[in-house]
């Protein structure tokens, strides 16, 4: 196997990390429940799969980093999720919107924007 960089071996780590906590998702929003397809999604998102050309690896691993720093994972954009319920109710908590516990995720999206 060929050695991974730092930035792959993090990217590998979170995947795994979701995986283990039960948080890593398929496209179709199915919890990942197998460990050896929660790796094959780590090493297409790290860029270090053998089942894509180098240049779809470099691809991958800049889009995955890039979301990372936004705090997106790559699952996330692809699915074209926003933040979660549970950080737009902090935000909502933080500026004391009334009503905000009975919200659902799309209804806070509307009152915070506003």
């Amino acid at each position: 196997m060929a050695r991974q960089t730092d930035a792959q071996k993090e990217t590998v780590e979170r995947v795994m990390h979701e995986f283990k906590h039960g948080e890593l998702e398929q496209r179709n929003g199915k919890r990942v429940r197998n460990p050896r397809q929660a790796i094959a999604i780590a090493l297409s998102e790290a860029g270090a799969s053998n089942r894509q050309s180098p240049e779809e690896n470099r691809r991958r691993l800049k889009d995955t980093k890039r979301k990372e720093r936004s705090g997106r994972t790559a699952r996330d954009a692809a699915e074209g999720k926003g933040p979660t319920r549970a950080e737009l109710y902090a935000e909502a908590r933080k500026r004391d919107l009334p009503g905000r516990s009975r919200m659902t995720k799309d209804e806070l999206a509307r009152a915070l924007k506003a």
